[in-house]
């Protein structure tokens, strides 16, 4: 089982926090570091401040500034841009880490922070899960083309005209492709065409593991051979006693037995256990969202606690 730190910083971070984190994430030994691609804060007494960053300006800042993490998004909205200019984004991020990017891509859903930033919305799910897979099929066709080749597109919503898959990315042949949700029917076949890995987040343990099963069945239906790595997202809320964890509850305005329920929270060895039960339904890695990006403490308390524990 691999941890992987999981930031949302349109509630309010700098690059300087994300940062802090990211060089935090590397030194106490976690695999990866996520971020959330959202333009907009959620949530009833959430102020935002200061206002949002980009995913991926920032992703390309933190590539230079870490050497070993790996570095993405869960999920960049496939509303937010054309899929040509984000594939040679993505591309170039890649490039800038020496090969650390993952590309954690949705459909988009946060239809209000598409109206306050100007950007069109698809109105029907439809239509935007229609738009979301051109989108894949052309970036992953764009980074599949060989150097000399070219690339073309008829779709219904997007059309490229022959012309030259560049940049390529580091890795090869692209940097892995997470696709995640807990949809019935198009989730699991997209997934199981295009996914290196299938995420779900913040659900139990049993609606988990039936978006895993209906991912490998859908694998199974489309023939497909190579392996897809399950991972699941959940909240984090660890603390050494009692005191401790309600004391980080708070301070992210939840409360300690709905943690329980519904996120990683607790002692260490209650945290432990819970990451069991996902890894018995198949998971193999484990984003922990850190909603407070200034309780770095939290995350040594994991390393130092949680994690030699794990298999």
């Amino acid at each position: 089982m691999r941890l992987r730190i999981f930031l949302e910083p349109q509630q309010g971070a700098t690059y300087e926090d994300q940062l802090a984190v990211a060089k935090a994430t590397e030194e106490l030994g976690f695999d990866a570091l996520f971020r959330s691609d959202h333009y907009l804060h959620m949530g009833d007494g959430v102020s935002g401040l200061p206002g949002p960053t980009d995913a991926w300006i920032t992703l390309a800042g933190l590539a230079r500034e870490t050497s070993r993490i790996r570095l993405g998004t869960l999920m960049t909205a496939a509303t937010f841009r054309y899929p040509g200019p984000l594939a040679i984004a993505v591309a170039q991020v890649d490039r800038m880490s020496g090969g650390r990017v993952e590309f954690g891509f949705g459909a988009g859903w946060f239809e209000e922070e598409h109206a306050v930033y100007g950007i069109p919305f698809p109105t029907t799910a439809r239509e935007r899960f229609d738009r979301y897979e051109e989108q894949l099929d052309i970036i992953t066709g764009l980074w599949s083309t060989p150097v000399g080749g070219t690339f073309r597109y008829e779709g219904k919503y997007y059309r490229l005209a022959e012309g030259p898959a560049l940049p390529e990315p580091e890795q090869g042949p692209r940097p892995p492709v997470l696709i995640g949700g807990t949809g019935p029917r198009r989730t699991p076949r997209l997934a199981a065409t295009f996914a290196d890995e299938y995420n779900v987040p913040f659900s139990s343990a049993a609606d988990t593991g039936a978006a895993f099963d209906r991912t490998r069945e859908a694998a199974a239906s489309v023939g497909r051979t190579d392996p897809i790595v399950y991972s699941a997202a959940q909240v984090l809320c660890v603390g050494r006693d009692e005191a401790e964890i309600a004391r980080r509850a708070a301070r992210i305005g939840r409360e300690v037995d709905e943690l329980r329920l519904n996120g990683l929270a607790g002692t260490p060895a209650e945290v432990v256990d819970k990451i069991g039960r996902f890894a018995e339904l198949g998971a193999e890695r484990m984003y922990l969202q850190l909603l407070d990006m200034a309780d770095l403490e939290q995350l040594a308390l994991v390393a130092s606690e949680v994690v030699p524990q794990l298999d």
